[in-house]
């Protein structure tokens, strides 16, 4: 948690808005490795 994201889990649990930006930087990392998961399949499979 610390290496990821500069925060320990006792303040990700304790501080809502820690949990927060944490969370949407999660689901950005998420979107954009969909994003080049898609594009290497499509180059893959011409």
């Amino acid at each position: 948690m610390h290496q990821a994201h500069n925060t320990s889990y006792a303040e990700y649990s304790r501080r809502l808005d820690t949990r927060l930006e944490v969370e949407q930087k999660r689901q950005r990392e998420f979107e954009q490795t969909q994003k080049m998961h898609a594009q290497v399949d499509r180059q893959l499979h011409r």
